[in-house]
């Protein structure tokens, strides 16, 4: 269990953060940032003999969260270490709260970089469609690197300067396979156990009835400070290219997460004059096709409407096949940007004018920003409002 909690709370009026301290609900910790608390502390005892209880280790977002051990293990002669930390997901459903993510740590020679490893519970990838090549553990591209960075703070701590951190990094969750059964991991071809996730360290909890309140309480500060464009992101990857495309205070920003639904019924009623939706391009899709929830629960990628987007905006026969078939959402992504099929903005587009339909006339203008899962704009649409017939040219 962690010794400190996240900390969701600031001082702003609105936004992300006013939004999370207003569920009252407790936040958590990803499995991202459970491995690299449990890789940090084995790389320690590797080098100097003796396990930091707790570790302490810096989020993207720049907390620093401390972590008790649960499992402490050094191999004679120092040859590995192993440290486990007990997942807290906080108030947050999630399958893989109490499960004790472990590191084993063991060096290699010179110059061989931090190479990682899927070990008991953890899946490896076997289709191709996800932000990780076939063969890899599935241990996503953040956790990644905060473990490179970690490790290497590690080794210049006790190596000295210049030092680099040569290690394997076998990450792995007891009961990881049985708990996986749970996730869409089997049916997107991650086989042997569950993912390390999280882009941001922090485990934002969900519950529906207090987080549709929150958003609602995000567009009532919004309004009131005066704010005549809001956005709803998805999570703090469209957050970001959100406020870099529109340069927009914090107070103007909905962390609408899946309920795409609560931020257009509720501005229909309360409008405001522009409404910006940037999510990823999956989430997206699920909107574009009528879908109002895009929790992976109660929505899912239709690979068929992905096709019949793509046949709109050129795709042979063949390629639309390809999409159809497609493992996930930004395989049929890449599928249409190899073959110049604007698959992204046509979803942009789509979503925008489901999003239209929600609103039913309120005199609210609306955008939409697809990103993939590194936060490049892979489909924007320029704004369109009520009784405005012109469809606005993507933009890139």
């Amino acid at each position: 269990m962690a010794e400190a909690q996240p900390q969701g709370t600031g001082k702003a009026a609105g936004g992300r953060s006013a939004q999370l301290a207003h569920t009252g609900l407790r936040p958590g910790w990803t499995t991202g940032a459970c491995a690299t608390a449990a890789s940090t502390a084995a790389y320690t005892a590797l080098l100097s003999g003796e396990f930091p209880d707790p570790v302490t280790i810096t989020l993207p977002k720049g907390q620093t969260p401390s972590f008790a051990l649960a499992v402490e293990e050094l191999a004679p002669g120092r040859t590995a270490a192993t440290a486990g930390v007990v997942k807290d997901a906080g108030d947050d459903p999630d399958v893989t709260h109490g499960a004790l993510v472990r590191a084993t740590v063991r060096a290699l020679p010179a110059g061989s970089g931090v190479v990682f490893r899927a070990g008991p519970g953890v899946g490896t990838v076997t289709r191709p469609g996800l932000p990780l090549d076939v063969g890899e553990p599935a241990i996503n591209p953040v956790p990644r690197q905060m473990m490179r960075e970690h490790l290497a703070e590690v080794a210049g701590r006790h190596g000295g300067p210049g030092a680099t951190a040569d290690v394997e990094v076998e990450i792995s969750v007891d009961h990881g396979e049985e708990i996986a059964r749970s996730t869409w991991n089997p049916r997107l071809g991650i086989l042997g156990g569950l993912s390390i996730l999280g882009t941001t360290g922090i485990v934002v909890p969900y519950s529906c009835s207090a987080w549709i309140d929150s958003i609602r309480r995000g567009v009532d500060v919004a309004r009131a400070a005066g704010r005549r464009h809001v956005a709803g992101c998805t999570g703090s990857t469209s957050e970001k290219v959100a406020v870099a495309l529109h340069h927009l205070p914090e107070d103007a920003l909905l962390d609408m997460g899946d309920f795409a639904g609560a931020v257009l019924k509720y501005i229909r009623r309360h409008p405001v004059e522009r409404l910006t939706i940037c999510g990823g391009f999956a989430k997206l899709s699920k909107l574009a096709a009528g879908h109002l929830d895009l929790h992976s629960a109660r929505s899912q990628v239709d690979k068929g409407f992905l096709a019949e987007l793509a046949r709109r905006g050129g795709a042979d026969e063949a390629l639309a096949g390809a999409v159809a078939e497609a493992n996930t959402g930004l395989a049929a992504l890449q599928l249409c940007t190899a073959a110049d099929v604007p698959l992204g903005d046509l979803v942009a587009a789509t979503a925008r004018d489901e999003s239209l339909a929600v609103l039913r006339g309120a005199p609210v203008a609306v955008d939409v920003i697809c990103i993939d899962r590194a936060g490049m704009v892979v489909g924007r649409t320029e704004p369109r409002g009520p009784g405005d017939a012109r469809w606005g040219s993507p933009q890139r």
